[in-house]
């Protein structure tokens, strides 16, 4: 297979910690305390992002707040201002675009760029990150980490290399070297069954998982084989997209105390269901593939159970959430409702209403 052109100039812009530096820049006094953004010490939540003081605790994201507290009693917890955050991004957005429209975000505070055909800074992706991190800090006073490669999953990798307030870059003459040595819980989409199995197997680097034929990497691990065996030799050919596909929607809470049985749960899936068909209203009720319902019990152990045969609606749901909640048959700290969403390829295909 051949290795992407090393011609590719793709960055990856990350802010650094975003919401808690949103906060930090508005509230000087929060800078060097510990702080996270999401949940509270009288409700039940989980942490959306926190500072690098707080992480020096060992808090991370998706970690529960009372968790998060008991690693740090002192740590200072904010409740999100989604709508200054969002402004804030759009800002920095758009500075991504005064440098080229090839712009993929990710999430309010991340993106890809692809920077090849950029003429600017004499075609050098090193000063164009150089600009972008120098731009982003004086117009917004958020500093964001980027990280250079002829791929997306490299600079995504690098962006992460150096934070907070990183900058670097692997050019083509360095990606062999770099790759090869690569744990392999750094490749996109090893998560941590994947990484698990991968270890059981005696392989934590790519240089390891570059000694599987293909096909035991197809045998092991179905199509997601075929993505490692190019991961480890530093393939990586997709494209920066402009536009993204919505593959979902859906609604969730975290209750402040747990849901104790199966017919709290049932009561509690009303507000969510129609939260749900709020959503697809106002994404014009696309065409759905399929249904879906997510428990987290109160041991944190989470549950997902799906169906393409059902339609939407509350009595949808029950069927789904009386079989989801039979796996554990514990209190439940989370419910969500949501529905997969028909793949634009597919619903080209849907043949149109007769008059």
């Amino acid at each position: 297979m051949d290795r992407p052109s090393v011609n590719r100039k793709i960055l990856h812009a990350d802010c650094d910690c975003f919401y808690a530096a949103v906060e930090m820049r508005d509230d000087p006094r929060l800078r060097d305390i510990p702080l996270a953004i999401g949940g509270s010490r009288e409700r039940r939540g989980v942490i959306a992002t926190c500072n690098y003081p707080a992480r020096a605790f060992g808090i991370h994201s998706a970690m529960p707040a009372a968790r998060a507290l008991r690693l740090c009693p002192q740590l200072v917890l904010m409740p999100g201002d989604f709508e200054k955050y969002r402004e804030v991004s759009r800002r920095i957005q758009a500075i991504f675009h005064e440098l080229t429209p090839l712009v993929e975000p990710l999430s309010l505070d991340e993106a890809y760029l692809d920077v090849s055909a950029v003429e600017r800074f004499s075609g050098s992706a090193t000063w164009m990150a150089r600009w972008l991190k120098e731009e982003c800090l004086a117009r917004t006073g958020i500093t964001v980490s980027v990280g250079v490669a002829p791929s997306k999953f490299l600079a995504k990798i690098a962006s992460d290399w150096d934070k907070p307030d990183g900058l670097t870059v692997i050019p083509p003459a360095r990606v062999e070297d770099f790759v090869i040595h690569l744990p392999v819980k750094k490749l996109h989409g090893v998560g941590p069954a994947t990484a698990a199995r991968l270890d059981a197997m005696g392989i934590t680097t790519c240089e390891a998982l570059r000694a599987l034929p293909l096909e035991r990497l197809l045998d092991e691990f179905g199509k997601f084989g075929r993505r490692l065996f190019e991961l480890c030799r530093g393939i990586d050919d997709r494209p920066v997209r402009v536009e993204r596909e919505r593959k979902s929607i859906s609604a969730e809470t975290t209750f402040e105390r747990d849901l104790p049985d199966l017919d709290s749960c049932r009561a509690a899936l009303m507000p969510l269901c129609e939260r749900l068909e709020a959503r697809l209203a106002r994404h014009g009720n696309p065409p759905l593939a399929g249904l879906f319902v997510k428990v987290r019990f109160d041991d944190f152990s989470l549950t997902t159970l799906e169906s393409r045969g059902l339609l939407p609606g509350p009595e949808s749901y029950a069927r789904l959430l009386e079989q989801a909640w039979t796996r554990a048959r514990r209190p439940v700290r989370l419910l969500g409702v949501g529905a997969r969403l028909l793949p634009e390829v597919e619903r080209r295909q849907l043949p149109l209403p007769i008059e």
